[in-house]
């Protein structure tokens, strides 16, 4: 699935068709999506503030737009077993809904971030990391006490992920950069990118950390050996997002030349150290992906 600047949301079959019509936000750009757990709901963040809810196989809004938020929505998470979701703009703050009402479940965690540009809850979905334009990380409790914060990188933290047994958070900003959860301890540092790094995740089996950035390339690092493998996989603009398939074969990457690739993370891997240029993308949307 993807999001974007034109204010729809789509959804494409791998070999890049489209599956239905678009999806509506009355014009306003989506700048974020998050999926449920069992795929049969997506969430997105608008420009305007609210967040719009979605039935993936009516491909129809559930209920009004939710309102609390008085700037973008910035990203998005969904809770990995409850019925909640946290959102967080570029008013500072963390807000935590409950899908089947539309309704905030708590006060708002004011971050001081200024401009919240990632969040993510814990694999258990007790704690909740957020990263924003203040350059720090910070991790919060569900009711909102900050419970550590973490400082290294010199520009804003623009995405997040956590290991699977939550003793871990990866992060990206000028560099990508990989700390205890426990009590914010930097681990290691992994640069490469000459350019802002927009986007991480792990892949499924969590050998490899893979990154989307504004220097046009996805790149992707062996965690056993802390360095870079396999070429970087370039585009032809900047890069807003990236997603690993779910059964953890493939990469799809978007960015501001809208369009979204999809890549073989197998073959990715043996092309060495050489640059991989793309020759073929398998959607192309109005204005630039935001999320997929």
């Amino acid at each position: 699935m993807s999001a974007s600047g034109d204010g729809s949301i789509r959804q494409w079959t791998r070999d890049g068709q489209l599956v239905g019509e678009p999806w509506s936000s009355n014009g306003r750009g989506v700048m974020s999506l998050a999926v449920c757990p069992d795929q049969t709901m997506v969430v997105g963040g608008s420009t305007d503030g609210r967040l719009r809810l979605w039935n993936v196989k009516e491909g129809k809004m559930v209920g009004d737009p939710w309102e609390g938020h008085n700037a973008t929505v910035r990203c998005l998470d969904w809770a990995p077993h409850t019925q909640e979701i946290a959102s967080g703009s570029e008013d500072a703050t963390i807000r935590r809904w409950n899908p089947e009402t539309g309704r905030q479940i708590a006060p708002p965690i004011d971050t001081g971030h200024r401009w919240v540009k990632a969040v993510r809850y814990s694999p258990e979905g007790d704690k909740i990391a957020s990263g924003g334009s203040d350059k720090m990380i910070r991790v919060w409790s569900k009711d909102g006490k900050l419970l550590i914060e973490m400082k290294g990188h010199a520009e804003s933290v623009h995405s997040l992920c956590w290991t699977k047994d939550g003793t871990h958070i990866f992060s990206a900003s000028n560099t990508i950069r990989k700390w205890q959860s426990i009590d914010g301890k930097e681990v290691f540092v992994l640069r490469g990118h000459t350019s802002r790094v927009e986007h991480l995740c792990l892949s499924r089996d969590e050998r490899y950390l893979l990154s989307a950035s504004h220097d046009r390339s996805v790149r992707i690092w062996n965690l056993e050996t802390i360095q870079q493998v396999g070429g970087p996989l370039l585009h032809d603009d900047k890069l807003c997002a990236l997603a690993v398939s779910s059964d953890g074969r493939y990469i799809a990457s978007a960015g501001l030349d809208k369009k979204i690739y999809l890549w073989s993370i197998e073959a990715a891997l043996k092309q060495g150290g050489d640059p991989v240029r793309v020759s073929a993308y398998i959607a192309v949307v109005r204005t630039s992906s935001k999320a997929l």
